[in-house]
């Protein structure tokens, strides 16, 4: 991350955004009174973690978000804590909270995400007339659809940045996933499990990954496809060629929000200039430093720069398609 910093227009989307609280207990078990400690509040959600780790690594993304209730005014209060740019769509369902656990005893995280409020027609039809003024050449969507938000949504919100001439990223799940991909999405971003959704069977080997995710690059998913593997790296398939990265060796404390680090890492390089393969570079370093953290979507920009830096030395597995520029 030494070559100077290019300054892209970049917003996120939030549709089922939470206040996260992060905390720690001696052990997780049933009936007794949990006494918990280092309790951290976050403001969370897909579009609202990029945008957080995005401002880390030097770019302010504007983050448009769902929220309700007085929990939704605590979101917006932790935002302006963390210097985040942010426009409200306001709800009339409260925003959700989520918890996650690190029990000490056994070293598990637990995590606890409600599902959130029901969204009316009038509110969602309302985030797609925003998203016709937003001023941003990447719009990136991330997390759950909310109940009341038809699965056709990031589709129709793929449509309209196409036609306003910006790159739309999409990471998420389930139904809305499966309608959205083909739709003029310029990058998708899957965990391993959302890659065997969209194919409809397992697919653990690394051979078999980078042909399931070539063959959807081919059949028009979205323009570039990421998939992130956790301790077994992650894959980018472009035009070109497959990517894969290794994972870094780092210390994990929590999952929450690494994913989310990951594609603001991701995004953050592309929209900058970089080749596809220090993008991807800047995605797992980003990625792997949250993982590092408890909270969520912690990371420090002297330590992903570091993580960076490591990867300069790494070597791609043998793979016919696979290539890397140089770093």
């Amino acid at each position: 991350m030494s070559s100077p910093e290019a300054h892209p227009r970049i917003a996120t989307l939030t549709l089922n955004p939470a206040v996260d609280i992060a905390c720690t207990a001696p052990a997780v078990v049933p009936t007794h009174k949990i006494r918990t400690s280092d309790e951290r509040l976050d403001p969370g959600g897909g579009g609202i973690n990029v945008a957080r780790v995005m401002h880390v690594l030097g770019t302010d993304a504007e983050a448009v978000i769902m929220t309700g209730g007085v929990t939704g005014r605590l979101v917006e209060e932790l935002l302006d804590a963390d210097g985040i740019p942010w426009q409200s769509l306001p709800i009339c369902g409260r925003t959700r909270i989520s918890l996650n656990v690190h029990d000490r005893q056994s070293g598990l995280e637990y995590r606890f995400v409600p599902e959130g409020p029901d969204i009316a027609e009038n509110e969602w039809r309302h985030a797609l007339d925003i998203l016709r003024d937003v001023a941003a050449d990447w719009i990136v969507a991330s997390g759950s659809l909310p109940r009341g938000v038809p699965v056709d949504f990031y589709g129709q919100a793929a449509a309209i940045a196409a036609r306003r001439g910006q790159k739309f990223v999409l990471d998420t799940s389930g139904p809305g996933l499966k309608e959205a991909v083909g739709h003029g999405v310029d990058l998708l971003k899957l965990s391993l499990g959302e890659l065997e959704f969209l194919i409809g069977e397992q697919a653990r080997q690394p051979g078999q990954q980078e042909k399931e995710i070539a063959a959807l690059h081919r059949a028009g998913a979205a323009r570039m496809i990421a998939v992130s593997l956790g301790r077994e790296g992650a894959l980018l398939a472009t035009a070109a060629d497959v990517i894969r990265l290794p994972a870094l060796p780092v210390k994990e404390h929590s999952a929450v929000g690494a994913g989310d680090s990951f594609l603001a890492g991701l995004v953050l390089g592309l929209a900058r200039g970089m080749s596809e393969c220090d993008a991807l570079a800047l995605a797992v370093a980003a990625g792997s430093a949250a993982v590092t953290t408890y909270g969520t979507a912690r990371v420090q920009r002297d330590h992903v720069d570091e993580l960076f830096h490591q990867l300069q030395g790494a070597e791609l597995p043998a793979f016919p398609m696979a290539k890397r520029s140089s770093l």
